[in-house]
C-alpha cells in the first residue's frame, strides 16, 4: 500500500485485546450465566434458541450452547446470546473489557490522520460495543466508526471482506486489515485488502503490536 489506508478493519481478539480476557474471563462469564439469562428473557432468547433447534433439533438448545461454548463455535446465534449475556455484565461493573494500552494509542493515532477504524470480530457487534465501550481504559467508542461480525460473513472467507468494502463504500485497496488469524488476513489480501498479520507472542506475524501499524 504506497497510500495511508481510508480506513482500518481490526479484528478484537489476540489484536485489540487479550486472547486470555475472552477464553478465560467472558466465555466462562457466559457459560455459567446461559441458562439463568435464558430462562429470565424469555422473549428475547426464543428466536435465538429456534435457530439452534434448526441445527440440532434433537438436542436441548440451551445444552447445545453450552456445548458450543467448549468447542468455541463462531454460531452467530450463541454469539447475539453471548453478548446479551456479557452486556449484563458490563452494566453491573464485573466485566471490564481488556484492551491492550497500543490499541488505545493506536485508535487515538489514527482518528487524529483521519483514518476511520471498524471492528470485524465473529463475537456480535452488541459484545464488540460493550467491551470497547466498559473497557479498562474508558469508553473508547467514541473513536470506533463502526462494526462487524459474523452476519456479514465469515472471517476467513474472502466474500465477507468484499461486503465489508461495499457497505464502507470504499475500495477493497483502501482498507487495511489487521488480524492474529494468517487465514483471515489471507482471505482479506484475496479480497483485495491490505493485510497485516499480528502476533503478539512471537515473531511469526508482520507486526507484533498496533504501535507499528500505520505509525
Amino acid at each position: 500500500m504506497t497510500n495511508p489506508p481510508r480506513a482500518v478493519l481490526l479484528d478484537v481478539e489476540g489484536t485489540t485485546s487479550s486472547i486470555a480476557f475472552v477464553a478465560d474471563v467472558l466465555f466462562p462469564y457466559a457459560r455459567t450465566h446461559l441458562a439463568d439469562f435464558v430462562a429470565r428473557h424469555p422473549a428475547e432468547t426464543a428466536p435465538l434458541l429456534d435457530e439452534v433447534r434448526a441445527e440440532t433439533p434433537d438436542e436441548n438448545p440451551v445444552a447445545t450452547l453450552l456445548r458450543w461454548i467448549d468447542e468455541d463455535r463462531k454460531a452467530t446465534p450463541l454469539k447475539t446470546l453471548q453478548g446479551m449475556i456479557w452486556a449484563e455484565g458490563y452494566a453491573d461493573g464485573t466485566l471490564k473489557g481488556h484492551v491492550y494500552p497500543d490499541t488505545v494509542e493506536a485508535l487515538r493515532r489514527w482518528r487524529e490522520a483521519g483514518i476511520a477504524v471498524h471492528i470485524y470480530s465473529s463475537g456480535s457487534v452488541a459484545a464488540q460495543k460493550q467491551l470497547f465501550a466498559h473497557s479498562i481504559a474508558g469508553d473508547l467508542t467514541p473513536l470506533l466508526s463502526g462494526h462487524f461480525d459474523t452476519h456479514v460473513g465469515a472471517k476467513r472467507e474472502p466474500g465477507s471482506y468484499r461486503a465489508i468494502a461495499d457497505a464502507l463504500g470504499l475500495a477493497p485497496e483502501d482498507i487495511m486489515f489487521v488480524s492474529d488469524v494468517a487465514a483471515e488476513t489471507d482471505a482479506a489480501r484475496e479480497a483485495g485488502f491490505a493485510a497485516l498479520l499480528i502476533d503478539r507472542d512471537g515473531d511469526n506475524g508482520d507486526v507484533a503490536s498496533l504501535a507499528e501499524v500505520l505509525p
